[in-house]
């Protein structure tokens, strides 16, 4: 139940934290002169009163200090006032990404269940961090919020069986490709006695290209059909776009290289068209460095 109810978050995790930044931006001050405690808290534990199951509210300093008690359903948690949540996921990710985020699932120290903490920083006039607001809520609760209506569940389904439709079309591609890469090294005759490089060139293309599209079907299986969301410095479709494309500019280098073997035995003055095969590899490469650069942003962390 607990694995499905995290994929189940995974999924509408965008719809969720959508609702949560909502509800800060409408109650919390941002970017004001001055702005104190005495400011801020009554809005976020209104925000509280109107969430029936939030499970507590806090502010912390912009070093991550908790500067005012836990405001749970029934109590005010004193305690918790000075330490220091800098290390916490919930304090970090909105400092760093300067907006409003949710964190991943994890056990609350208040109910012993899991809860989400939704948290969004606070800035005065200038633009300075202040405080961080946060806000636990169970995930049962956080589940309710971001829940799928019933064309989202159909699509979802609909989409799934089409990238696993696509999926397995593109892995009988890539053995296709990987069969006759292999039997190209019998067709052509290639042995330890006599070796043509034109031929190993060929199959080593084509098995290049057929590990290029088995890669490309592993990701899609893994993230768009089975649901397996990894961490990676660039997001799940942009990390299948750079792998698929890493493999073509390695096909198309190895291409460039047979041809200048090619050329300089049989007719030199047609190297030129392997130096074009070049020039084109290295815009690629150059190209693919800048889709990196601008599909990671500035933190290298790609989660919501």
């Amino acid at each position: 139940m607990v694995a499905a109810d995290i994929q189940n978050f995974s999924e509408g995790r965008t719809k969720a934290r959508a609702y949560f930044c909502y509800l800060f931006s409408k109650n919390i001050p941002n970017r004001l002169p001055s702005l104190t405690q005495e400011m801020i808290m009554p809005r976020l534990v209104k925000i509280k009163a109107d969430l029936e199951h939030c499970e507590g509210v806090y502010l912390l300093d912009n070093r991550g200090v908790q500067v005012t008690p836990t405001y749970t359903q029934d109590e005010k948690i004193e305690d918790d006032i000075g330490k220091i949540r800098a290390h916490r996921a919930y304090y970090y990710r909105a400092v760093r990404e300067e907006r409003c985020t949710i964190t991943d699932p994890y056990p609350s120290l208040i109910t012993q269940e899991l809860t989400v903490t939704a948290s969004t920083p606070i800035f005065d006039e200038k633009g300075k961090l202040t405080y961080v607001a946060c806000l636990d809520m169970p995930l049962d609760e956080v589940l309710k919020i971001s829940h799928l209506n019933t064309f989202d569940t159909a699509f979802s389904k609909l989409f799934k069986f089409s990238y696993a439709t696509f999926s397995f079309a593109l892995i009988a591609v890539a053995l296709l490709l990987f069969i006759n890469g292999v039997g190209s090294f019998f067709k052509g005759d290639i042995s330890f006695l006599h070796i043509s490089i034109e031929d190993m060139f060929k199959a080593t293309i084509l098995l290049t290209l057929s590990l290029a599209i088995f890669d490309l079907a592993k990701t899609l299986i893994e993230e768009e059909v089975l649901g397996q969301h990894k961490e990676h410095n660039i997001s799940g479709p942009h990390k299948t776009m750079v792998k698929f494309l890493g493999s073509i500019i390695i096909a198309l280098s190895i291409e460039a290289l047979m041809l200048v073997f090619k050329f300089a035995i049989t007719d030199p003055n047609k190297l030129m068209y392997a130096i074009y095969i070049m020039g084109g590899v290295s815009l690629l490469i150059t190209s693919l460095a800048i889709y990196i650069k601008f599909t990671k942003n500035k933190n290298g962390d790609t989660q919501w």
